[in-house]
């Protein structure tokens, strides 16, 4: 019996031992423009909503895949900086194509970001760039 609560107790009431160090994650920028032009204005890619109703809170406890979304996409974002892959730039670069901002225009590009606090000013250490990519997929 012992054996058996030991197994189901660590689900019930779970450790965040499970990190190694706690870093910051990276930022997702993306900028869109038209054919033959350079990437300069851009944008954060998901942005927190300013205010959260209490029933919202209430009902993204039980039900919130935007927020699993967002999750997946930091995820995707930290095997970058680490080690780029095909699967997760394609993943940033999907959603992408999907924002409403970037209808009408030609090409994409995302970067990602660090930011960090030194002598009490923030720094900011661009990690990666992507290739520009068709918006029309």
């Amino acid at each position: 019996m012992l054996r058996t609560l030991s197994f189901v107790l660590p689900v019930l009431m779970p450790s965040w031992r499970f990190f190694k160090t706690i870093e910051p994650s990276p930022r997702m920028e993306y900028a869109a423009f038209a054919k033959g032009a350079v990437a300069d204005a851009w944008h954060a890619l998901s942005r927190r909503p300013e205010t959260v109703t209490p029933w919202h809170m209430i009902g993204r406890l039980f039900w919130n895949p935007a927020w699993n979304d967002a999750l997946f996409m930091v995820s995707c974002a930290e095997r970058i900086a680490e080690q780029p892959t095909d699967h997760s730039i394609n993943e940033i670069t999907q959603r992408i194509r999907q924002l409403p901002q970037v209808q009408g225009m030609d090409r994409g590009q995302f970067r990602l970001t660090f930011v960090s606090r030194i002598c009490g000013r923030l720094h900011r250490e661009v990690v990666f760039v992507s290739d520009p990519f068709a918006l029309r997929a």
